[in-house]
């Protein structure tokens, strides 16, 4: 009997991956939640009869539950629709892959509940890792990372508990511009800067692997997931996207996960672990991939990544204050009001805001609005 899931984000790519593991695998689906798509949150409701769905966006609550008047199907909206449909009594686990901080209470309602997490939502760990992992510890549930560069770790080390971890090598794929100048960064564009040369994600997170920000998040992710320093996650450039992670032992030995590029596989692991089992993706064929190929980050070009590591080593806000400042330029980079570059140069001096005080979800909340006010400060936008 597979265990039965809920699904945030369900409409976005994440999500309707994880749908199509769940046919594959015929795992049953407690809930649903989405953002604003109702027409595809309608349909995902119709196919795998949930017991419930979210909307977000609270004015879209009654037009959803109207498209779905004829099933047996409840509707709720907004954070407190989000936080009960991650908590639903008959799932067992749930994969959160919501984009943005919203993603945070959620995981902690969840928790509370006592489900395991197949995560994928970055900003859990990065802005609340300290209160995510303590609360998991608590409950005694476990957090399955979704990520391919985080499940290749978390697969890395089956089998070795007890052994010492030297290092973690976190692939990246350098994004669309690697190898470029600041002064060939100035005009980019938005369109330009979605062309992602492996991966096929959203447009927010497409941004972020560009400017070298989401792997800035994973190496946050890394440090609460394995329980290890900054000092011991090393971001490795791979273009192919072959490798999606390795890690070093206390004998030197390098363990690599290999595969694919395709974010079925990981996802399919959360949702199956420790049971592996065909999946719906292509085989890796070496033959055809020729070679692999290494180099390291450009931290100058790409700052974001330089300023992730310098907010994990300073902790305490300063990864929400990163977090948020990040979300707001991109949604402003994406609406064509700031060029690419200022993305990195205004995160940059989120480190410099004063913020103190204990890591809680309110001052959390409040570090996250203080990010964003001084975006827009910074930007004059």
């Amino acid at each position: 009997m597979q265990r039965s899931i809920t699904l945030l984000g369900s409409t976005g790519s994440i999500g309707t991956q994880t749908l199509d593991v769940c046919r594959a695998q015929d795992f049953p689906v407690a809930g649903l939640a989405a953002h604003s798509n109702e027409a595809l949150l309608e349909a995902q409701a119709r196919e795998f009869s949930p017991r419930q769905v979210c909307i977000c966006r609270e004015d879209l609550w009654k037009s959803m539950k109207t498209r779905l008047a004829d099933t047996p199907v409840r509707v709720v909206c907004g954070m407190e629709g989000l936080c009960e449909t991650a908590a639903l009594p008959e799932a067992e686990l749930l994969v959160n892959a919501v984009v943005g901080m919203v993603g945070l209470r959620p995981t902690l309602a969840a928790i509370e509940a006592g489900k395991d997490i197949a995560l994928a939502n970055k900003e859990t760990l990065v802005t609340g890792g300290a209160l995510v992992m303590r609360a998991a510890r608590e409950k005694g549930v476990r957090i399955l990372p979704v990520d391919s560069e985080h499940s290749a770790i978390f697969q890395c080390l089956q089998g070795y508990s007890g052994n010492r971890l030297n290092k973690i090598l976190l692939t990246a794929s350098g994004g669309p511009f690697f190898g470029k100048t600041r002064a060939e960064l100035q005009n980019v564009t938005a369109e330009q800067a979605l062309r992602h040369p492996n991966w096929s994600m959203g447009a927010k997170i497409t941004v972020d692997s560009a400017t070298l920000m989401n792997k800035g998040f994973e190496c946050i992710e890394a440090v609460w997931l394995f329980d290890c320093a900054p000092e011991q996650v090393e971001v490795v450039v791979h273009r192919e996207s072959i490798i999606h992670s390795m890690v070093e032992f206390a004998d030197y030995a390098v363990i690599a996960q290999m595969g694919v590029p395709d974010m079925k596989i990981p996802i399919q692991y959360a949702l199956t672990y420790p049971e592996r089992k065909p999946c719906p993706t292509g085989r890796l064929d070496l033959f055809s991939v020729g070679q692999l190929t290494f180099a390291r980050p450009d931290m100058e070009t790409f700052p974001c990544l330089k300023t992730a590591l310098e907010a994990i080593r300073m902790g305490g806000l300063y990864p929400t204050l990163v977090n948020s400042a990040n979300e707001e330029l991109v949604a402003l980079f994406l609406q064509g009001k700031i060029p690419f570059l200022q993305i990195g140069d205004t995160v940059s001096q989120m480190l410099s805001l004063p913020v103190s005080g204990a890591l809680t979800l309110d001052s959390i909340l409040e570090a996250e609005r203080q990010a964003r006010e001084a975006v827009h400060a910074i930007c004059g936008v």
